[in-house]
């Protein structure tokens, strides 16, 4: 057996396949992904998946998502295990090397149209995402789920036999993570608009999960414009992270304990060039005094139908301290984010994080807070800044949407 690794680079909802020169010993002319010998120990593949990509695309910005379960692919006499990983990329430059005789990004539904490797789907659908790694995902915020979410929907519509398949698949992806809004309001969306055929379901789901990507741009520059000089932030949002990028004020953010994705935040920024100030939760309220920023830019989980706020514990904090200062709080999310009604449902953190002692000691550990629509100076979406009586027009249309479901 014949240890080798595929990676599969992805860049917003496309993937990049190679097409294999005749400087390699199999497969000359088929298309694949970055791919090599595992060069020692099966164990230590991730090492070979990593130079692998460094010298075939000269990317050097990729991302290890995910390792997939190894996939056993026989053709002929050749048995291969193939340990596949999946990468985010910021960039589609290529920089392509002997062992490449063409390449393109594309939809991962190319891999069933064109002649690959042996085995290639299936080793894309052991790094794919799905609703269980939507529903376990710890890392990422509710904007990037929603999307994972779609291209899950897109490719089980891809490979569905009727439509009860794919709306049982959206109902699954639909409920991984009710906390978040974006997620389900976009298959939603999707089944709402798409004719009752897999087809129609695919077709849908890949053009709205660009268009959500679109969404989170055009929120991240109508916030840009709001930053001013200084910003207080505090915990992980890619759409308030786009927006600073943009505007390149000074930030002050806190550490967002007990994940504390605030530290990597701050460390993304001061690596872009800005400048960047760290501090711990409990200080964020008092350096916030102290430095009379010109706005609030917060993330949102969801965004719920009475136009409050939910994200990240410390949120309701922030905009309270804030309020005492005079300072505005915007909450920046694309409007897919807003709850079809007003319930907060929130996550818990688990009591081990905060307290693993053996005193009799009771924890609350929530993920997320709620923020009163009266501490939000606005919630910036791509259709502008929206205020309660926006917001509540909104939920409407995503309770329309959610009506394609019968319950059957």
């Amino acid at each position: 057996m014949t240890h080798v690794v595929t990676c599969v680079l992805r860049h917003r909802t496309a993937i990049l396949l190679c097409r294999r020169s005749d400087a390699v010993g199999t497969y000359a002319g088929r298309w694949a992904g970055v791919s090599g010998y595992v060069e020692g120990d099966p164990a230590d593949a991730e090492r070979d998946a990593r130079r692998e990509v460094r010298e075939e695309t000269g990317l050097t910005d990729a991302t290890l998502l995910r390792a997939g379960d190894p996939v056993e692919v026989r053709d002929g006499d050749r048995e291969w295990t193939v340990h596949p990983f999946l990468f985010e990329v910021d960039s589609r430059d290529v920089e392509p090397n002997e062992e490449l005789a063409g390449h393109e990004w594309v939809s991962p539904l190319a891999i069933r149209d064109r002649e690959t490797v042996p085995g290639l789907w299936a080793v894309y659908e052991a790094v794919a995402p799905t609703a269980a790694t939507v529903a376990r995902d710890g890392t990422h915020g509710s904007a990037w789920l929603s999307v994972r979410a779609l291209e899950a929907l897109r490719d089980r519509a891809a490979t569905a036999d009727d439509f009860p398949a794919v709306a049982a698949a959206a109902r699954d992806l639909r409920d991984a993570r009710p906390s978040m809004a974006a997620v389900a309001n976009r298959v939603n969306r999707v089944l709402s608009e798409a004719a009752r055929t897999p087809d129609a379901v695919c077709e849908r789901a890949a053009a709205a999960a660009e268009a959500a990507l679109d969404a989170d741009d055009a929120a991240a520059a109508r916030a840009a414009d709001l930053c001013g000089e200084s910003v207080v932030t505090l915990s992980r949002s890619g759409t308030v992270r786009a927006a600073l990028d943009r505007a390149r004020p000074t930030v002050l953010i806190g550490e967002s304990r007990p994940a504390r994705e605030g530290v990597e935040v701050a460390t993304d920024l001061a690596e872009a060039g800005l400048d960047v100030t760290l501090t711990t939760d409990a200080a964020l309220a008092a350096e916030l005094a102290a430095r009379d920023p010109d706005a609030v830019l917060v993330g949102a989980d969801s965004v719920l139908s009475d136009g409050s706020v939910v994200n990240k514990a410390g949120t309701r904090g922030l905009a309270l301290a804030a309020a005492r200062e005079g300072v505005p709080t915007y909450a920046v999310a694309a409007a897919d984010k807003v709850r079809p009604d007003d319930r907060f449902l929130g996550e818990d953190g688990g009591a081990a994080a905060l307290y693993d002692g053996e005193a009799p000691v009771s924890v609350a550990n929530p993920v997320f807070d709620r923020t009163p629509v009266d501490l939000v100076s606005g919630v910036v979406t791509e259709r502008g800044v929206l205020d309660g009586d926006d917001v509540a027009a909104v939920a409407a249309e995503h309770r329309d949407h959610a009506a394609w479901d019968d319950g059957g």
